[in-house]
């Protein structure tokens, strides 16, 4: 299963700036866990997209605890949107990834 997590900044951007290095050093973890494949702002710079790739049997208590974990969660520099996504078309070049 894959899903989209869109990332929405609750403070202003120069207090995000200040967890941006553990918030990056997180996703580092889970792009070798291989949960996550591909990341980045918005522009402008007003949160962020994840692009993930969850176990089946678990998928909703799996993006929680991506959420919980992070660094922009724990310090309430951003939420989450979980979108759990069934691509069809494409869905070959994700599996490559």
């Amino acid at each position: 299963m894959y899903a989209l997590a869109i990332l929405r900044y609750r403070k202003p951007l120069e207090e995000v700036l200040t967890v941006v290095a553990p918030h990056r050093a997180y996703l580092r973890t889970l792009q070798e866990r291989g949960l996550l494949l591909a990341s980045g702002p918005l522009d402008p710079k007003s949160g962020g997209a994840l692009l993930l790739r969850v176990p089946d049997g678990a998928v909703q208590a799996s993006l929680d605890r991506i959420r919980d974990e992070d660094p922009y969660t724990k310090t309430g520099m951003a939420q989450y949107e979980l979108l759990p996504w069934s691509p069809t078309i494409g869905l070959e070049g994700l599996e490559k990834l």
